[in-house]
């Protein structure tokens, strides 16, 4: 006999769905750091096409001013907005670059040669990579916003699975007893 309930989907994996329809959409999100002052900062990025993965990426100069604000204080904002649509999100993370030839493989389109016109291969190329803690979706159909408060432990699970996330596998011992 089937569990009662067994089969629907659980009401965070429905808000997960609407996130990642706007996501999917935006072509700009508003990404937000705390400079050393402590104040705000806030400039346009361009979104990345690609599956939404449990983290969002952008691409960067590994010189820009983000970068050192990112270092001194991970803990950002992105804003995506759909005004058409009716449709908005606040995303709060922390963030982290990360230097991957392989990701940025899969996230470059045409679109960057704007801002990085040595392509991929451009040396001050990073990507930043913002774990994702919650929320917050503008429901249009009931006027308030949605807050995903769990989704940083949802996602966490489905990236277990994921090689860039997974420990460094340490070498075996060498030596000592019963070697």
């Amino acid at each position: 006999m089937a569990k009662k309930g067994a089969g629907k989907e659980a009401p965070i994996e429905r808000e997960v769905r609407k996130l990642r329809k706007v996501l999917k959409a935006a072509r700009t999100a508003m990404f937000t750091t705390v400079a050393a002052d402590g104040r705000l900062r806030s400039r346009p990025m361009a979104a990345l096409k690609g599956g939404f993965d449990g983290d969002l990426w952008f691409v960067t100069r590994s010189t820009a001013p983000k970068t050192d604000e990112i270092r001194e204080n991970q803990h950002v904002n992105v804003a995506y907005s759909e005004p058409d649509d009716d449709r908005y999100v606040s995303i709060s993370g922390l963030a982290s670059l990360v230097r991957d030839p392989a990701k940025i493989e899969e996230l470059w389109n045409k679109r960057l040669r704007a801002w990085f016109p040595a392509g991929k291969k451009d040396p001050e190329l990073a990507l930043i990579r913002i774990r994702i803690d919650r929320a917050e979706v503008w429901d249009p159909k009931t006027a308030t916003m949605t807050h995903l408060e769990g989704l940083g432990a949802v996602l966490a699970k489905r990236r277990t699975g994921r090689a860039e996330d997974r420990p460094p596998v340490a070498p075996p011992p060498t030596g000592g007893a019963g070697a």
